[in-house]
């Protein structure tokens, strides 16, 4: 005979790997790198300098 399988073990550790799978697919649909994030944020910074800097004061 073989060696015995925890079912409930099975069970857990196929529904975490779907989960996983599931999670990495919209981190890759949807996410982006911090690097990503630190590039947009120095871009809406220059941006909104840029716009300020164009304010006429009165």
């Amino acid at each position: 005979m073989g060696k015995p399988v925890n079912l409930n073990r099975y069970r857990k550790e196929k529904a975490r790997a779907e989960k996983k799978a599931r999670a990495d697919a919209n981190a890759a649909k949807h996410g982006q790198t911090k690097s990503e994030k630190a590039v947009v944020k120095l871009e809406q910074m220059r941006q909104r300098r840029d716009h300020d800097g164009h304010k006429v004061d009165e």
